[in-house]
């Protein structure tokens, strides 16, 4: 078992007290909050392109439309018609990503690693871009920490390759502390007005 996997079964472990009863609020939130499944799920590609399933909690309408940027990242925006009240509480306090430590619990992903693309996306890859599928794919990463979503998806898929070149336990434990501001502060969830795509596809 390699240190990066025992880092993440140790987080996991020390996270439970904190997590099962955050867990069930959540769920039983969203539960009540509109009409659909508890968990979102969603093809995803991970480590060495192996696919896999994320579970995040479900923060849209169901049958939500798929919509997504003319450079082929997801569409995302603060005033999302598709997503409910509840779901945006849970975006903006990252909630919604939670469930993905049972992800990492099943050794799908990591606790710190490029944040999984949709099967569809990997077209738009640049040759280089495929070193990010070279490491375990993770909850949060260097561009969580360095901007989110107010990065453009090439910019992004830049640093996870910075990140699959340099990547150290010692580098995943700073990402890791460098995440709890960026998650209290809501700091890059959504595009902020002037920079988001005219057009949506």
């Amino acid at each position: 078992m390699t240190a990066k996997r025992i880092f993440d079964l140790l987080l996991c472990c020390l996270s439970l007290p904190v997590v099962l009863p955050l867990m069930a609020i959540c769920a039983l939130a969203v539960r009540l909050s509109s009409a659909g499944p508890i968990f979102f799920r969603q093809a995803r590609v991970g480590m060495n392109q192996q696919p896999f399933q994320i579970l995040k909690f479900r923060s849209m309408y169901v049958d939500a439309p798929d919509l997504r940027n003319s450079d082929g990242s997801t569409f995302n925006a603060n005033r999302d018609p598709r997503v409910t009240r509840m779901g945006r509480v849970l975006r903006k306090t990252s909630l919604d990503e939670i469930p993905q430590l049972i992800n990492v619990l099943r050794g799908e992903m990591s606790i710190v690693g490029p944040r999984p693309d949709p099967p569809d996306t990997i077209q738009h890859y640049r040759p280089k871009d495929y070193l990010r599928l070279s490491v375990p794919q993770g909850i949060t990463g260097l561009p969580q920490v360095r901007g989110r979503n107010t990065l453009p998806w090439a910019v992004r898929r830049e640093m996870d390759v910075e990140y699959a070149e340099s990547r150290t336990l010692w580098m995943d434990i700073k990402i890791v502390i460098l995440t709890f501001p960026a998650v209290l502060f809501a700091r890059g969830i959504y595009i902020e007005p002037s920079k988001q795509r005219d057009e949506a596809v």
